[in-house]
């Protein structure tokens, strides 16, 4: 996190300085820059190479860095126009459009400006990461030998073992794939299990990513209600009725946006209706590590209760690691598992040895239990403040549930409250919300918004965030 702030602070400085040099005059070498701001080599490479990107200085390897001429001319622009007819043609005989709207997603990973709080992220802050431990991980990982070359399609036994375990019930590494990220897994699920044009039934609400996989699939998401105990099953039944679906996707372990656990009835229930409706079920098992310190004992994977081959179960360890630790695990049962190590081969081959061998040290080292200690402690006393300070400052906002895991709150606003007009209000205060919108695949029952609070540096960052919160909503509703 020091690392990424010096970077940040440095270019704006340098950006300041900039009108001291003539266009096309050099800047200081970056010995001096090291010396005069007191920073390491690499924050002034990348402050430098931010500062190219944004077409401000030009860097000649061998030579330095030096202010960009502010009049060259850019180059003429091509004439794209063609494309919109030709995108057209190739989805006009598509029963479901596979354009996608990636905005919801785009909401959870792209930085907020600086000086914005950043209510909206979906990953760990920095402070959380266990980044120590990952580059230990990584360096011993790169010393292994055969480290570099081609591991098994299927992905290290060692680590699909490891998976195996953490699933429980009879799995086997023999039934587990490595995947590069849940979001891979997923799609490599959806593709296997529906063909294009077909209904897939969904949680309402659910992630948006999870929406956006099925329609740049060709898939129809029909949404399932949810409430605090997870999918209602009697509507679940319903609908697989209605649509002959051939799967339904759930989150039954602090469900997102929700927060929401399967009810130990309703998980019977769920893998009954699915099996009698021949359709599977996926389980995507994403913050299972995730858990608050005060939730006590976690229900099983539904895939660890079901002998049958109805669940494919996904589950990853870059929610509790990093965003760019990128390894997951795809399971399955029977027939399907070679559809789906098939799709896995053809979309990306495998997952880098390097990274598997990371995961493999990371996951065995002592560092692993104690950071997992760590963050279930910190999440809890985080999510502790920021519902004691959106009812402090914010009582008109809903909150009926507040989870045991996970990252957020999924509070429902007052019935006036506007949510684009919200969001919008509450970045010109300095907080980055996510709204509830892109979380439905139908017309949604109430506006909400979700707040993260692992993204953020700390308490004192939350209680922060939600007096900006709170100004934002004197703005909207006055």
């Amino acid at each position: 996190m020091q690392e990424r702030s010096s970077v940040a602070e440095l270019a704006e400085r340098l950006r300041r300085e900039l009108d001291r040099y003539s266009p096309g005059g050099k800047l200081p070498s970056s010995r001096a820059l090291v010396e005069r701001f007191r920073v390491s080599p690499v924050t002034v490479s990348r402050a430098l190479a931010q500062l190219a990107a944004e077409g401000l200085v030009v860097t000649r390897p061998g030579a330095g860095a030096f202010r960009a001429h502010s009049g060259t001319a850019p180059a003429p622009a091509g004439d794209t126009s063609w494309q919109e007819v030709a995108l057209s043609a190739d989805g006009a005989a598509d029963l479901v459009p596979r354009s996608v709207d990636a905005s919801g997603v785009l909401v959870s990973l792209a930085a907020p400006p600086p000086g914005v709080i950043e209510f909206n992220g979906g990953y760990l802050h920095p402070s959380l990461q266990p980044e120590r431990a990952m580059a230990a991980a990584l360096s011993r990982a790169g010393r292994r030998p055969g480290a570099w070359g081609r591991p098994p399609m299927e992905g290290l036994p060692e680590l699909r073992e490891w998976f195996a375990r953490g699933i429980g019930g009879s799995f086997t590494a023999a039934e587990v794939l490595i995947t590069a990220g849940g979001q891979s897994a997923l799609t490599t699920a959806l593709r296997a299990l529906a063909p294009p044009g077909a209904p897939v039934l969904v949680e309402s609400p659910t992630y948006p990513g999870m929406l956006a996989i099925a329609r740049a699939a060709g898939l129809r998401p029909v949404p399932v209600p949810v409430d605090a105990d997870g999918v209602k099953p009697a509507l679940l039944a319903d609908a697989f009725r209605a649509t002959g679906a051939p799967a339904f996707v759930c989150q039954p372990l602090f469900q997102n946006p929700t927060g929401a656990v399967l009810a130990p009835e309703r998980r019977r229930e769920v893998l009954r209706i699915a099996r009698e409706a021949g359709a599977f079920v996926v389980e995507d098992d994403f913050v299972r590590r995730l858990v608050h310190e005060d939730a006590g004992p976690l229900p099983r994977p539904l895939a660890a209760d079901d002998p049958d081959g109805v669940v494919v179960h996904v589950c990853s360890l870059t929610k509790a690691t990093s965003p760019s630790f990128r390894v997951s695990a795809l399971a399955a049962r029977g027939p399907v598992l070679e559809r789906l190590r098939a799709i896995q081969v053809v979309d990306t081959f495998f997952v880098p040895r390097p990274l598997q061998e990371a995961a493999l040290e990371l996951v065995g080292s002592p560092a692993w239990p104690r950071h997992l200690r760590s963050v279930s402690a910190e999440l809890k006393a985080r999510r502790d403040a920021m519902t004691a300070a959106l009812g402090l400052h914010l009582p008109d906002f809903a909150l009926p549930h507040v989870p045991s895991g996970g990252y957020h709150l999924w509070p429902r606003l007052p019935d006036r409250a506007e949510e684009s007009a919200l969001t919008a209000a509450a970045l010109r205060a300095g907080v980055a919300i996510t709204p509830g919108r892109p979380y439905f695949s139908a017309e949604p029952p109430a506006a909400h918004i979700r707040l993260s609070f692992a993204a953020v540096a700390g308490t004192g960052e939350i209680a922060e965030g939600v007096r900006r919160l709170r100004m934002a909503c004197d703005e909207v509703l006055g």
